[in-house]
């Protein structure tokens, strides 16, 4: 099964992406984790994007495909792969449409996980991070035993400054204007599948998989 997962911040894209790589057998594809695997192992496309990470700018869509391209093609992925945060704009779905032609394939779904921008605000506002170790807590749905302090190290919890509010809604700007069209994109391909976000873990996992296929297991042959 080869699968894209779309979503605004905070829809739990990662999280689902964890349990479907499980659930399915098959690798989750993070853009920012491969960026990072390529560069650390000095591949030639991952040079390339060091250049462009470490002045800051964006990494060009061809680098991006390029980098994916590869990481398609390890063993791991002959049974199919979870593609979570590519593509994010129109020019890399059709580059990525482009790249799958050639490679003679095709994406089986696309599962977009549908959640308003209060209920995104609600979620990440609500993440500290404790700056000593490292742990993570929600003020609403995993805190600490003592309010701002780490249950671990005793540390003080920090709020991230890209989990603040103003942050939050020029990123939601961004996905709107952004990434938010791939949905009509992959409608037209009939290839979408819109999910409620809005729900625990188990419910939204629930939902993707009787959308994927009535029968998950037949989905996994």
């Amino acid at each position: 099964m080869k699968l894209i997962l779309l979503g605004p911040p905070g829809a739990g894209k990662g999280t689902q992406a964890v349990r479907l790589a499980e659930h399915f057998g098959i690798p989750q594809i993070s853009t920012g984790d491969i960026l990072r695997k390529a560069v650390k192992e000095g591949t030639e496309l991952g040079a390339l994007a060091k250049k462009y990470m470490d002045s800051g700018g964006l990494v060009p869509d061809e680098v991006v495909v390029g980098i994916i391209r590869e990481r398609m093609t390890e063993p791991d992925c002959g049974k199919g792969y979870i593609l979570d945060g590519f593509p994010r704009t129109i020019a890399q779905a059709e580059a990525l449409d482009e790249m799958l032609e050639k490679l003679g394939t095709q994406m089986d779904h696309v599962v977009n996980i549908s959640v308003g921008d209060e209920e995104v605000i609600r979620r990440l506002t609500g993440r500290r991070t404790c700056p000593n170790c490292g742990a993570g807590y929600h003020i609403l749905f995993d805190p600490p035993k003592q309010e701002g302090i780490c249950d671990k190290c005793g540390g003080k919890l920090i709020q991230r400054d890209d989990d603040k509010e103003e942050t939050i809604r020029a990123r939601l700007d961004v996905y709107r204007h952004q990434t938010e069209p791939l949905i009509a994109y992959y409608e037209e391909k009939h290839l979408l599948r819109t999910i409620p976000g809005e729900g625990n873990m188990e419910e939204i996992f629930s939902a993707i998989l009787k959308a994927l296929d009535k029968n998950p297991a037949k989905a996994t042959a």
